[in-house]
C-alpha cells in the first residue's frame, strides 16, 4: 500500500524546508540522555539529532527477534547523520513502451535512480525541534512512519525540518520524530514457525519500541510525551491504523491522535498464509534440513539471505499490491483480521484523520499490462486476491469494476490514459481494494464514536497515465503546503481547523465530508464521500470473508 519511496523523491519532497533564523549560530546542540551527551546539528531555525539508536542492532541471534530495548546511554554520541535504512527489497518496475515523456521521467528519476544505504543494524530514529526548545518546552510531538509497501523506505528521504518550520510559522511549535523499522522478510517473515515463536510483524514491533523510546526520552528534547500524534503514509499509514487496533485498542498512552495518508486497517489473513515464501527462503538458503529452520536463518550470511529475499515478488511485480511481505494475523500484535478487530471495537478511542489520493491504483497497475482480456482479469483476481472465494462472487465483483475505460482510473478522464483495455479497470480495483474501501469502512464504523476527519487529493490529475497517483499528496505536506497546516494544528489542538484555510468539517455517517484538494484557482472544496458506494461495499464484504 502503498507507499513509497517513489513518492518522496517523485515530488521532491525529501528536500524539506530550511529557513534562516536568529537561532542559527552554528553551535552544535546537545541533549543529555541518561549518562551520555548526544550532539546534534544546528540547521536554521531548527535543531536536529539524527541516527539515534533506539533498540539493539537486530543482527546475529537478534535477527528475526522482537526488538530489544537499548540499555541506558553511557557513551557520548554524535547524532549528525541519518543511520542506514533497513534492508530494502529490490524493485523491478517494468516501463512499457509508449509512456508519455513526463510519466517516464517520474518513473526513471525516482524508482530506478534512488540508492539508499542500508544495513541490518538500522534501528535508529531522528528528532527535529525548534532551535529554542528546552527540556521545559513540552511541545506536542508528531511521529512520522514512512511508507514503501513494507519493502522499501527510509527516514533519510524525509526532512522533518519542513514540518517543524511550518509549525514555527503557525506559532504552534512542534517536535518531529521519525524512525526506521525492519522491512521485507526481515520485518514481516510469515509462517507457522514464525507464529509459534511469537516473532511476527517485527516491523510493527520496531515502531512500537520507538514509541516507547519517545515516552522515555522526548522530554529531554523539549517534547511532551503526553501529546504524541502518530502519522504515516501508505505502509506507514497502514501501520498507524494497526497501532490503533492492536492491544484491544489500548494505546498504552503512547499516542493520543492519528493521521493517515493512503492507509487504513487493511484486511489480512493468518500469518501462515505466507508459508510458501518462508519455505522458499528456507530451501534457497540451505536451511531446509535444519531442526529449527527459523534459528538457522539467523545464521545465514546477510548477502546470501538478501539475494534470496530479492527473488520473491516485489511491489511492482505482476501481483503488485497483493503483497508478499506485509502485516498478518500473528496472534500477538494482530489477534484477528484488522477489519474484524474494528467490528469488535478493538480500536483506540482517539481523534484521527484519514484520506486518499483519487487514483491510488494507477502506479501499481503498470506491471499488469499483459492483462488484456476479461478472462485474464478474472484469473488475476482469483489467483492473488480472492483464492478462496467462489467464482460467482469474483464475477460479481468484476461487474462492479467493468471493462468500460470511462469508469476506470485515473477517474474522470474519459477515454484517456487507457494503456490497455484493462489498465484503468485494474487500477480502479487496486486503488479501491487497498486504499479507498478500507478507509471508508474505518470511517463508517468509528465516526459516530470518535472525532474523525477525511480528505481526498485530486491534485496532479493531469499527470499522464497516473493521474492523482499514490504519494502525490506528500508534496502537500513536506513542501509546506496547506495539508501541512492542517497537520500541525491537529497535532497541537486535536482539531485541524484554524485561520487561513477552508473549514474542515468532521466526517460523520449523516454527512461524510471530504476536504478535497484540487488543482487550479480553487485549491480546496468540501465534497461527499459517496462515490462508488455499491462497489466499495461489495468489495469490503469480499475482503471480510476472504482475506488474503
Amino acid at each position: 500500500m502503498l507507499f513509497w519511496r517513489p513518492v518522496l523523491v517523485l515530488l521532491g519532497t525529501y528536500c524539506g524546508l530550511v529557513a534562516t533564523s536568529p537561532f542559527n549560530n552554528n553551535v552544535a546542540p546537545t541533549v543529555t540522555l541518561d549518562n551520555a551527551t548526544i550532539t546534534g546539528v544546528a540547521s536554521g531555525s531548527v535543531n536536529k539529532w539524527l541516527g539515534i539508536p533506539f533498540a539493539l542492532p537486530p543482527i546475529g541471534s537478534l535477527r528475526f527477534q522482537l526488538p530489544t530495548p537499548i540499555p541506558p546511554y553511557n557513551t557520548n554520541y554524535s547524532a549528525t547523520a541519518y543511520g542506514p535504512a533497513c534492508p530494502q527489497q529490490a524493485l523491478t518496475l517494468p516501463i512499457p513502451p509508449g509512456l508519455p515523456a513526463e510519466t517516464l521521467d517520474y518513473l526513471t528519476n525516482t524508482i530506478y535512480n534512488i540508492v539508499i544505504p542500508s544495513a541490518e543494524d538500522c534501528l535508529t530514529l531522528n528528532v527535529v525541534v525548534p532551535a529554542d526548545a528546552t527540556p521545559e518546552s513540552n511541545f506536542p510531538v508528531v511521529v512520522w512512519i514512512f511508507g514503501g509497501g513494507f519493502e522499501t523506505g527510509a527516514t533519510s528521504l524525509y526532512d522533518g525540518s519542513a514540518i517543524v518550520n511550518k509549525a514555527i510559522d503557525l506559532n504552534l511549535p512542534t517536535v518531529y520524530v521519525s524512525m526506521n523499522y525492519r522491512l521485507t522478510a526481515f520485518g514481516f517473515l510469515a509462517s507457522e514457525e514464525v507464529k509459534q515463536a511469537g516473532v511476527g510483524n517485527l516491523g510493527l514491533q520496531d515502531q512500537r519500541q520507538a514509541m516507547r523510546w519517545i515516552q522515555q526520552y522526548i522530554s529531554a528534547f523539549g517534547g511532551d510525551p503526553t501529546k504524541v500524534t502518530i502519522w504515516g503514509e501508505s505502509a506507514g499509514a497502514i501501520s498507524v491504523a494497526l497501532h490503533m487496533v492492536t492491544n484491544g485498542g489500548d494505546t498504552e498512552e503512547l499516542f493520543r491522535a492519528a493521521f493517515m495518508e493512503s492507509g487504513s486497517p487493511i484486511p489480512v489473513g493468518d500469518i501462515t498464509h505466507g508459508q510458501g515464501y518462508y519455505d522458499f527462503i528456507v530451501n534457497q538458503t540451505g536451511c531446509a534440513g535444519s531442526s529449527d529452520t527459523l534459528d538457522c536463518l539467523r545464521d545465514v550470511p546477510y548477502d546470501t539471505l538478501m539475494d534470496v529475499v530479492n527473488q520473491t515478488p516485489n511491489l511492482f511485480s505482476y501481483q503488485s499490491l497483493a503483497f508478499v511481505w506485509l502485516p498478518r494475523v500473528d496472534g500477538v500484535f494482530l489477534t484477528a483480521n484488522p477489519q474484524d478487530l474494528v467490528l469488535q471495537g478493538s480500536v483506540a478511542n482517539i481523534p484521527f484523520i484519514t484520506g486518499d489520493c483519487d487514483d491510488e491504483g494507477t502506479l501499481f497497475s503498470l506491471s499488469s499490462l499483459n492483462i488484456t482480456m476479461d478472462s485474464q482479469f478474472q484469473e488475476f483476481l482469483q489467483t492473488y486476491w480472492y483464492p478462496n472465494a467462489p467464482i460467482p462472487a469474483v464475477q460479481q465483483l468484476m461487474e462492479y469494476y467493468p471493462e468500460d475505460i470511462t469508469r476506470g482510473s485515473p477517474f474522470n478522464t474519459g477515454p484517456l490514459n487507457a494503456l490497455t483495455t484493462q489498465f484503468k479497470r485494474i487500477a480502479a480495483f487496486q486503488g479501491d481494494t487497498v486504499f479507498q474501501a478500507p478507509r471508508r469502512f474505518f470511517l463508517e464504523q468509528r465516526s459516530d464514536q470518535q472525532n474523525t476527519w477525511a480528505f481526498l487529493s485530486k491534485r496532479l490529475k493531469a499527470v499522464s497515465i497516473l493521474g492523482s497517483f499514490h504519494t502525490s499528496d506528500l508534496s502537500n505536506v513536506y513542501n509546506g503546503g496547506d495539508m501541512a497546516s492542517y497537520l500541525v494544528r491537529f497535532v497541537n489542538n486535536l482539531d485541524p481547523n484554524g485561520v487561513g484555510d477552508l473549514t474542515w468539517p468532521k466526517w460523520t455517517s449523516n454527512s461524510p465530508n471530504l476536504l478535497t484538494f484540487l488543482d487550479g484557482l480553487i485549491p480546496q472544496e468540501i465534497t461527499q464521500d459517496t462515490y462508488r458506494a455499491e462497489e466499495m461495499a461489495y468489495m469490503t464484504n469480499m475482503s471480510l470473508q476472504y482475506p488474503i
